[in-house]
């Protein structure tokens, strides 16, 4: 994308007494959805404090989109929606009203804020209940509320803060929907902060991991380059037939222990013919995978 980067963050340091909440975090965030994975106490909650400029930092600074938080914190917040972790909601309006007046608090005419109140609801998939008091919602429709509300000022940049918080599996798979849909289908660039890794995999093309305060992973979430060059053929029985039957196709094979085969790929032709291979030979194919550390091995470990 042109021009400045979503949210930029140099130094900073943050303490509360003894504690260190950030610790000389660098960090570049553009991508259109970017999760921020952690444990509970990683660092993830003063972060996004300090992005939306309500935490003074000890050392450093932060700016979003290109604005320094915090000396124009006000100027920031206009142009991103927020929605926190913990209940927030007024149990006596409906979704319309109180997203029609969150609108109108952030400037918009009271015509354009009626107006965009209708278009994110029907956004997030409460069209048909916006005239029902929040009281009688679910949470996950609650959920969506907050959604709705961080979206109706057509922000540029959108923090969500736990948003599968307490839900249901099927409310979370489809809290994930909606929100993959905002930054595919909306172009909203999106951080979500989680401490689920299937959230992030989900919604998220980059991904950031703290831990104690500092960035341990900073990465698409995309397959790294060559990645899948190097697979693992795991067989059901003897692994020697099929590995004669691979060579003799020129694929580059070697015996990697007992069952298993070692094979340099090129791309989805070489797996269907791997596949074909072992059902010629009778080997049986058991497992086929990149041969090294996973996408999820990698998190793991700078989660920690």
């Amino acid at each position: 994308m042109s021009g400045p980067p979503a949210i930029e963050v140099r130094g900073a340091v943050r303490r509360y007494g003894p504690v260190v909440a950030l610790d000389g975090v660098d960090l570049n965030v553009d991508a259109a959805a970017t999760g921020l994975l952690g444990r509970n106490g990683a660092g993830k909650s003063t972060l996004m404090k300090a992005i939306l400029g309500l935490v003074r930092l000890d050392q450093g600074a932060v700016r979003v989109l290109g604005a320094d938080t915090a000396r124009e914190g006000d100027h920031v917040r206009r142009r991103i929606g927020y929605a926190p972790e913990h209940e927030c909601l007024p149990p006596e309006l409906t979704a319309a009203d109180l997203v029609r007046h969150l609108a109108e608090l952030r400037g918009l005419s009271r015509a354009d804020a009626i107006r965009r109140a209708s278009e994110v609801l029907f956004a997030v998939g409460l069209e048909e209940e916006r005239s029902r008091v929040i009281g009688s919602f679910s949470l996950g429709m609650r959920q969506r509320v907050k959604l709705a509300q961080t979206l109706v000022h057509a922000p540029e940049l959108v923090i969500l803060d736990e948003p599968t918080n307490g839900l249901d599996p099927a409310q979370r798979s489809e809290m994930l929907e909606v929100i993959r849909r905002v930054s595919r289908d909306l172009g909203v660039r999106i951080l979500i902060s989680s401490h689920i890794l299937d959230d992030i995999r989900r919604t998220c093309d980059h991904v950031v991991v703290m831990r104690a305060g500092r960035v341990t992973l900073d990465r698409p979430l995309a397959a790294r380059a060559g990645e899948d060059d190097s697979m693992l053929i795991e067989t059901v029985t003897d692994s020697a037939p099929l590995l004669a039957l691979l060579a003799g196709r020129g694929l580059q094979v070697e015996a990697a222990g007992d069952l298993r085969l070692r094979a340099r790929i090129t791309g989805p032709a070489d797996r269907a013919a791997i596949r074909d291979a072992a059902a010629e030979s009778g080997a049986g194919l058991r497992r086929l995978h990149p041969d090294g550390p996973s996408i999820e091995d990698e998190l793991l470990e700078a989660i920690g």
